[in-house]
């Protein structure tokens, strides 16, 4: 197969499954995988997808849903950003909820010397924070969504009733003035439209790359956001527009 033939399979691959890990591109296509991240490498110079570590990724698409391989290496210097800011409004004492996002599991690494509460239905989390004594964690049961490493479903929306936290910390997959907080897994979306509700502030963390995107399920408009913390500043219509919202931004 052509190289322009190849990076155009690459396209409809991407286009359709929204990540791909080089290893499995080197198997479809029976090539090395130091051709592979040559074709990659040149379709991100085109604009057209970003690379990360093992793989490659694109944003657009209402459903889009990225691996979560590919998340937890992308867009790294953004979530350690990000983490920072985070890790800066939250106080000893304090008793916090970090969702299942890879952004939040950064947060986790962050706080790791702080007396705290935390809750989370994150695996990752959980793996991350249970050997700190200074740190009291409480789970969130429920059926485990081994792709996102998440628990989720009816039980863990339940235990949500039996919880209430000082400080929400939350992302998902897209935020736009149109249509507020979305995201494009519905179990996941399900899961933080309710968190929402059970915090005094609540904080939607975001790197640049989620602004004025749209995803398939609606989790909150603004008016449910204490601020957003991001890792770039974002244009004045944003300023003003969250200025009009009441939603506290925060950004280096």
């Amino acid at each position: 197969m052509l190289a322009i033939a190849r990076k155009n399979k690459i396209k409809d691959i991407l286009n359709e499954y929204k990540s791909i890990t080089v290893t499995e591109l080197s198997n479809n296509f029976n090539v090395t995988e130091e051709t592979i991240r040559r074709d990659l490498k040149t379709l991100e110079d085109e604009g057209f997808l970003s690379r990360t570590y093992g793989g490659a990724f694109i944003q657009s698409g209402a459903e889009n849903n990225v691996d979560i391989s590919l998340r937890e290496v992308a867009y790294v210097d953004s979530k350690t950003a990000i983490a920072t800011m985070c890790k800066n409004l939250i106080h000893n004492g304090d008793s916090i909820f970090l969702d299942c996002s890879t952004s939040a599991n950064f947060v986790a690494r962050a706080i790791t010397h702080k007396r705290l509460t935390v809750v989370t239905n994150s695996l990752l989390i959980v793996d991350n924070l249970s050997g700190y004594d200074n740190i009291k964690l409480v789970v969130v049961g429920g059926t485990l969504n081994k792709e996102h490493k998440a628990f989720v479903g009816s039980v863990a929306l339940a235990s949500l009733d039996e919880l209430y936290v000082d400080k929400i910390f939350m992302s998902s997959r897209s935020i736009s003035m149109e249509n507020g907080v979305t995201d494009s897994i519905e179990n996941l979306a399900i899961f933080r439209q309710k968190l929402v509700k059970r915090g005094s502030e609540v904080y939607f963390i975001a790197d640049y790359s989620k602004f004025g995107k749209n995803s398939f399920v609606r989790i909150c408009d603004f008016d449910c956001l204490t601020g957003i913390i991001t890792d770039q500043p974002v244009n004045n219509t944003w300023k003003t527009f969250l200025d009009t919202k009441n939603v506290k931004l925060i950004c280096e």
